[in-house]
């Protein structure tokens, strides 16, 4: 499992209430593990899920986790879970400036935010978020926002939403922006074409809901070893130039285009 939060890849949701894939969830690949106290967990529910990952952490295990939103009944008990040394990282739902500076000054201890945009005001306030100094990664749910807008569909309807977070997430210097859940189980090339096609529009990284996503979401979000060997040929011969702009395969290559192969040869070795 990965430990710079801003190049990983793939963000598993385990259920809070279900301890037993806990270790599964830690054993499947996935670059972070998040432990769920909201959405995969029922109401009554969730003092015993909030109990059971205190229990883990106890144990050993380590793991980033989703508290439910502020101003619910549930929200102050799971600040309090962060305490534990053991939590990596705590994902916001429902993300907004707002909410952001409130959790930061209530937070136990000091630890990276991983805010969930999923409103209209989240995605309006999604550069500001991003600029918070706890912020490390902007995460997107798709599916909540979609009902909060009024958006039908789970595609190219998205793109403007997507793009604002690449885009401020890149403004505030931040890993890139994570795309939202797939419904898709059983298909990983299908799997690894969205998650590729998600990257070339800036996306970084993928929440997954399913053991099963996370190796198609690893090698969608992974450098294309024949892209690599393009990088590196690139610099190589503009190595062996003197001038600012060379000619590679039939192409000009100047400073940006070089600037972009110094960039993905550097992501192979993080």
């Amino acid at each position: 499992m990965m430990t710079n939060i801003a190049t990983m890849r793939s963000f598993l949701f385990v259920p809070g209430d279900r301890p037993e894939r806990f270790d599964k969830g830690c054993a499947s690949g996935a670059d972070c593990i998040i432990l769920d106290l909201e959405d995969a967990v029922l109401p009554d529910a969730k003092p015993d899920a909030r109990q059971a990952i205190a229990t883990w952490l106890e144990s050993g295990g380590t793991a980033c986790v989703r508290i439910n939103p502020d101003k619910t009944p549930w929200h102050q008990g799971d600040v309090d879970l962060l305490a534990h040394p053991n939590v990596t990282a705590v994902v916001l739902p429902k993300a907004d400036p707002d909410s952001i500076d409130r959790l930061s000054a209530a937070l136990p201890r000091e630890l990276p935010i991983l805010a969930l945009i999923e409103t209209a005001n989240g995605l309006l306030g999604a550069v500001q978020v991003a600029r918070a100094p706890l912020v490390e990664r902007l995460l997107f749910g798709s599916f909540d926002f979609a009902v909060d807008t009024g958006i039908d569909g789970q595609g190219d309807e998205l793109a403007y939403a997507r793009s604002a977070l690449v885009v401020a997430s890149a403004a505030a210097d931040l890993g890139g922006a994570v795309d939202g859940v797939s419904l898709v189980l059983d298909d990983s090339e299908a799997l690894i074409a969205d998650c590729r096609h998600a990257k070339r529009s800036g996306v970084a990284g993928k929440l997954c809901i399913h053991p099963k996503q996370v190796a198609a979401v690893n090698k969608g979000f992974s450098p294309d070893p024949a892209e690599v060997e393009r990088a590196r040929a690139i610099i190589a011969a503009a190595q062996a130039s003197d001038r600012g702009a060379i000619q590679f395969e039939g192409k000009l290559i100047d400073k940006p285009v070089l600037d972009r192969a110094h960039r993905l040869v550097a992501s192979v070795t993080l």
